[in-house]
Order: C-alpha cells, then structure tokens, then sequence
C-alpha cells in the first residue's frame, strides 16, 4: 500500500483489494497519533494516555497543553497551563499581612511568595530567625530553601537585605516552627536607633520545590 504526506498515511493502490472499512481503519489508526488528544484534565490524561505514543500532545479546557517525550513511561512535557491562584499563608498568632497579602503560588515547579507580613501590636519584628509563615503543603520545597527579600530600613542597610527560610520535610525536629515555615533572618537585627528589629518584612522572593 502507497503512503502519502509527511506522517506517511497509507493510501490503497488500484492493486489493491476492495476492503474498504479495513484501509480507514488503517488511515485513521494512522491519523491518530498526529492528532491533539482531548482531555479532561491532569487525572484524565493520566488514566487514557500513559500508553500513547510519543509526541503525543494533549490538550485541557483550561488550555494546559501537554506532549509526551518518552515512549516507555508515562512522562510528559508541560508546553503552556493558565497561572494558578493565589494561595494565603497561614500566619502565626500575633502576625498578619501588611500592606500587601501574603501569598504564594506554584508556577512550573517553582514557588512564588508575596505581600508583607507586621505584628498586630506594631512592635518591631526580630530579625534573628522569627517565623513569619507557614506555606501550603503544595509550596513545601523537598529541601530547606534560601532566598533574599527585602524589610523595613530606616538607616541601617544591612538590615533591609533579609535571608528567607522556607523548610522543608527533612529539616531537624528542632527547625524553627516546623516543615513549611518561613522564617526571617538579618545581618545585625539592629535599625538606625539602636533598637533591634524590622517594622515589616516583605517576604516577595520564589524557590524551587526540588
């Protein structure tokens, strides 16, 4: 039987025998591997397409659009899918956001936090290893995460660059607050008056979860 095209369709000959449901059963078990799979979601693709040949792509309501690369196990490559929403952090007692929420969200394996985070009291906020927050489990990275973010600085530069720690499962039971803890540290804790502490922190920075 001829093909024709790029994809190779077969396409009977004059040569050939008249059986014409089996050659469309052929040309469409052909078709079918170059055509945008739809599916429902994530689950759905899962469940119908982890034996798919590979360059398979699939296609969500959302729009999130995938393409399988391997042809022996079910791994997929993540060509676009619509920003999540915003997820609140749990705040511990006495805390709460600032000038902006504080947040944070997963965005193709990589966490993004934002908003500032005071003390209800207005008092000065330590900045020698103070929780701050607790993330979502989605937003817990695998190991401890570091990242700079910004605080209050009235004088003192060293303590407007603050170091971000967000812990992970593995961290020792002795971690300040626990698995998914954001925790906020300084240089010097100290502000132009000599009093120690930050007015508010702006937690805004992102980690990777692996």
């Amino acid at each position: 039987m001829a093909t024709i095209g790029n994809a190779e369709l077969p396409i009977p000959g004059g040569g050939d025998s008249p059986t014409t449901p089996g050659h469309l059963a052929e040309l469409a078990e052909a078709i079918d591997p170059y055509l945008w799979q739809h599916v429902t979601n994530l689950a759905d693709r899962n469940a119908r397409l982890s034996e798919a040949p590979i360059q398979t792509v699939a296609l969500a309501p959302d729009g999130t659009t995938w393409v399988k690369i391997s042809s022996s196990t079910n791994t997929w490559a993540t060509l676009y899918e619509p920003l999540p929403a915003w997820q609140p952090l749990t705040l511990p007692a006495g805390y709460e956001s600032g000038q902006t929420l504080a947040e944070g969200r997963v965005v193709g394996g990589q966490v993004h936090l934002r908003g500032t985070i005071q003390r209800i009291d207005a008092q000065l906020i330590s900045a020698n290893g103070t929780k701050l927050a607790t993330v979502p489990t989605a937003l817990i990275p695998s190991q401890i995460a570091r990242y700079a973010a910004p605080s209050s600085m009235t004088g003192d530069a060293m303590v407007g660059a603050c170091r971000m720690e967000v812990y992970s499962p593995d961290q020792d039971a002795n971690a300040i607050g626990g698995r998914g803890s954001v925790v906020v540290w300084s240089q010097d804790g100290q502000q132009d008056a000599g009093v120690a502490g930050l007015a508010w922190v702006d937690i805004s920075g992102s980690y990777w979860l692996d």
